[in-house]
């Protein structure tokens, strides 16, 4: 049952765990017995040393979790997420414990708990905190809109052109579906068992896709991931034109469990080299685009298709999908879409979207002179979300005056 407020949530987590034979009290106890004594960053605010935690440990952890929700600087935005994922790092039993059905159940009511917090007429005091953060130059992208509630913020709008649509009417262009990190995931998808690829690297494309029958289409082909920070555009677009032949934005699944997630944001891009198979198991949608191939003279080469697939992390309570993609399915016309229109967006917290491709259709990350590979940031921001520069960093020298 969904708890209406925190107090409630509270002692619905206590009350579990003071069950000495409900599966809850025995995953934690577990989870906490599993520890993997951290040799990585335990001088940080963003660690959190839970040995010897108990069920009232826990609840006064989320209770602080949601009070600070309350406050909100977008410099924390990942601050709890970090500390909580230090159960499951590296522990078997901490990754039972957070996908169990018990424990499952209990993050997603506080998933939803911090819905409807930022959804509340009260988050709109944080509004003003996170646009003085963001600053002038990033809020110049964006048109003003309705930022009644944190929500209504966070999917804030794009003003027209801010985001140019790179050759929109060349089909053999892919373009990023939102502002993100991108990285290759895997360059030979599996069928329904997962196989590894690269180092740790492995894909279930089937389900990704939730069975589908589209998914025979991409063995043997590439994945990307596009990972969106907290504090970035969070509506994501097609990253090509063609027709939706299949969509869902409602497939169910975990929202934590990732099994070292100090390791997906630190090692020095983001994502690189990452376990991506676990994300298989998130809330998630996807959308599946046939698209047209055209030959080494442009002409046209026959159809072909590539997924957009959004998928939730941690606080992230929604996939929502813009309503004429909503639910495409056999029973229903294709829909057209155009490169760079709008699929759907995410609500509060991280997330990533993975593009997938057919064998031999994408075989490189690939840019044409001139055009944006990244942005020189601020130390402090980077500071906020990469633990590996919170240490001091070696001296520079200081160029000649």
């Amino acid at each position: 049952m969904t708890s209406q407020n925190i107090k409630e949530f509270k002692e619905k987590v206590e009350k579990l765990y003071d069950d000495e034979k409900s599966d809850f009290r025995k995953k934690f106890d577990a989870a906490i017995r599993g520890l993997t004594p951290p040799t990585v960053y335990p001088d940080s605010d963003v660690y959190k040393d839970w040995r010897g935690a108990n069920g009232k440990t826990l609840a006064e952890f989320f209770v602080e979790w949601y009070d600070w929700g309350w406050k909100q600087p977008i410099s924390d935005g990942l601050k709890y997420i970090r500390k909580f994922s230090w159960i499951s790092y590296e522990n078997a039993a901490g990754l039972a414990f957070v996908t169990s059905e018990s424990g499952r159940d209990v993050l997603a009511d506080f998933t939803q708990l911090q819905g409807k917090q930022m959804d509340s007429e009260d988050s709109e005091k944080l509004v003003q905190q996170w646009i003085d953060e963001l600053g002038p130059k990033r809020m110049a992208d964006f048109k003003k809109g309705d930022w009644s509630t944190l929500n209504k913020f966070f999917i804030r709008e794009l003003k027209p052109g801010a985001r140019p649509i790179d050759h929109p009417d060349d089909p053999s262009v892919v373009t990023a579906p939102t502002d993100c990190v991108i990285n290759m995931v895997v360059d030979n998808l599996a069928p329904d068992t997962p196989l590894p690829i690269k180092a740790a690297v492995t894909m279930s494309v089937s389900r990704l896709l939730n069975g589908s029958k589209y998914a025979e289409n991409f063995i043997g082909g590439t994945a990307v991931s596009c990972i969106l920070m907290p504090d970035t555009y969070h509506r994501y677009h097609a990253p090509v034109g063609g027709k939706v032949v299949e969509s869902s934005e409602d497939v169910h699944g975990v929202y934590y469990g990732i099994r070292d997630f100090p390791d997906l944001l630190n090692k020095g891009n983001v994502g690189y080299g990452y376990d991506y198979s676990l994300f298989e198991d998130f809330r998630r949608g996807y959308a599946i685009i046939e698209t047209p191939y055209l030959d080494h003279e442009g002409k046209p080469n026959g159809d072909g298709y590539v997924a957009l697939v959004p998928v939730g992390l941690n606080s992230i309570g929604s996939v929502k999908f813009q309503e004429k993609f909503r639910r495409i399915d056999e029973k229903s016309a294709p829909v057209e879409v155009k490169k760079g229109e709008e699929i759907g967006y995410f609500q509060y917290g991280g997330s990533l979207n993975i593009l997938l491709f057919e064998a031999g259709r994408f075989p490189a990350l690939q840019l044409l002179m001139g055009q944006r590979i990244g942005v020189l940031q601020e130390v402090e921001h980077t500071k906020r979300h990469f633990e590996r520069y919170v240490r001091p960093l070696p001296g520079r020298v200081t160029p000649a005056s």
